[in-house]
């Protein structure tokens, strides 16, 4: 049973939770829900006992007394069992050397061999079981974290947002798999915008403002999406102009192929982007597109042994990584994984100018004048001296949405860029983009799971298998 009475949080003079209070019983199983912002994430973490929060929390447990908090991207450890991780880590394959893979990893969880095969057919994944952790795609990685939190039996297990990042295939799965967990632990699943295959819940509390707005049993509940604010940006004011650049081709792949010891990522890729089209990029979780778009940005050192034409030039002509990058405006769940978040929300989109992960460089008036523009458009100018780290999680992908368009580059690589929004934000980021692409002869490559996220100006698909 759990039963949670005026559970309150403050952040300074900010209310993040304000007299929280609710009860399950046993093999009851609970969505929180609502829009960005809301209080999701800090509840599900006062529930783990993550955060200290006032008010009362009880946790009556029949017998296994373990809780597990399954986040919507865990922190990798190496072999040292440090953190020093780093952003294009995964694609420097000297540094696999000091990562577990998979199974070492889920073995030290629970020595359990049967269990471990057991789970890996469930998700799909015995393919990456001898694979070292940082070579994990974002959708495997959210894998590996489920079944680790699998592994553990808990009796209560709390899940930040876990369809995010995965392909159709393991969001079906994973809600048959919770269906079955349900019959013998309790379930807390945050769920922002995606409620599909949670057949396995039986109450429903939806958060406004860090408060209560809504408990009861999902029969007593519509569903629906949050648009308690305005569900598109403010485009009247667009900072964007035609391409400068002159080239036809935008990326041009001839044979291309990225191999890790004797693991093959992709596979002879014949690709033409040509100026101004609009692609998605498809294919299951560890299909390679990640990796397919680090080669274009400058992340991945294997670009230069293929042939890779990007802006009429030639990789590995003389051309710096700055060189590509300054034309590319870049979006990934890893980027957001790896940025510096203690930096202010106004230098995260300011930093798009330079392509780094932090601002080191100062800023003209112009360039200055284009964030103001930008946090104006998202509706969060009021936002722009709080550290990236204070605002919800739907806010910094936002920001770092803006960060990929400040500089209104020629070329936009967006890797599941909806990742973490709310249905609200959601929407609005794809009018957005619809926009751009109506004003603007912008080429566009657009990776997303899900169809609703995909914006209707793309025409043309690459499906990887």
């Amino acid at each position: 049973m759990i039963c949670a009475e005026s559970i309150t949080l403050k952040a300074g003079e900010e209310y993040l939770l304000q007299n929280v209070s609710f009860r399950l019983n046993d093999r009851e199983h609970l969505i929180i829900t609502g829009s960005s912002g809301s209080g999701k994430t800090i509840l599900a973490k006062v529930l783990a006992g993550k955060i200290f929060a006032s008010g009362s929390l009880k946790l009556v447990f029949s017998g296994n007394k373990k809780k597990v908090f399954v986040e919507q991207r865990m922190t990798l450890k190496n072999k040292s069992n440090t953190t020093d991780g780093y952003y294009q880590q995964r694609y420097n394959s000297y540094d696999n050397e000091d990562s577990d893979t998979v199974s070492e990893s889920l073995v030290k969880v629970k020595n359990d061999k049967p269990r471990i095969n057991f789970l890996s057919d469930q998700f799909n994944v015995q393919y990456i079981l001898d694979k070292p952790l940082l070579q994990l795609s974002s959708g495997e990685h959210k894998r590996f974290q489920l079944m680790k939190a699998l592994l553990e039996e808990a009796q209560l297990l709390i899940f930040d947002e876990p369809f995010t990042g995965l392909d159709v295939e393991s969001r079906k799965n994973l809600g048959a798999i919770l269906k079955q967990i349900g019959k013998y632990a309790q379930l807390i699943i945050i769920a922002g915008a995606h409620f599909e295959y949670l057949d396995v819940f039986t109450h429903v509390l939806e958060l406004k403002g860090g408060k209560v707005n809504f408990f009861r049993r999902k029969e007593d509940y519509t569903f629906k999406t949050h648009i308690s604010e305005k569900s598109r940006f403010d485009l009247s004011e667009l900072p964007l102009s035609k391409n400068s650049k002159e080239f036809a081709i935008a990326v041009q792949m001839t044979n291309v192929s990225v191999k890790y010891g004797e693991k093959q990522i992709l596979d002879s890729i014949h690709w033409l982007v040509k100026k101004g089209e609009r692609w998605l990029v498809s294919g299951r979780n560890g299909s390679g597109k990640s990796t397919l778009l680090s080669l274009i940005n400058g992340d991945n050192p294997q670009a230069y042994a293929n042939d890779i034409i990007l802006f009429d030039r030639k990789r590995g002509t003389g051309e710096s990584i700055w060189d590509i990058k300054k034309n590319i405006g870049f979006m990934s769940s890893e980027l957001y994984a790896y940025f510096d978040k203690s930096i202010t929300c106004f230098e995260t989109v300011a930093s798009g100018f330079f392509d780094t992960i932090g601002l080191y460089r100062k800023l003209t008036e112009e360039q200055i004048g284009l964030v103001h523009k930008w946090l104006n458009i998202l509706y969060m100018q009021h936002d722009a001296l709080k550290t990236l780290s204070s605002v919800s999680q739907g806010k910094q992908r936002l920001l770092l949405l803006a960060r990929a368009l400040v500089k209104d580059p020629p070329l936009l690589m967006l890797d599941e860029p909806c990742q973490g929004l709310d249905s609200r934000q959601t929407k609005a980021f794809v009018n957005l983009v619809d926009e751009i692409a109506g004003n603007t002869d912008k080429t566009i490559i657009y990776v997303s799971h899900y169809d609703e996220e995909i914006p209707d100006c793309i025409k043309y698909t690459l499906s990887l298998n």
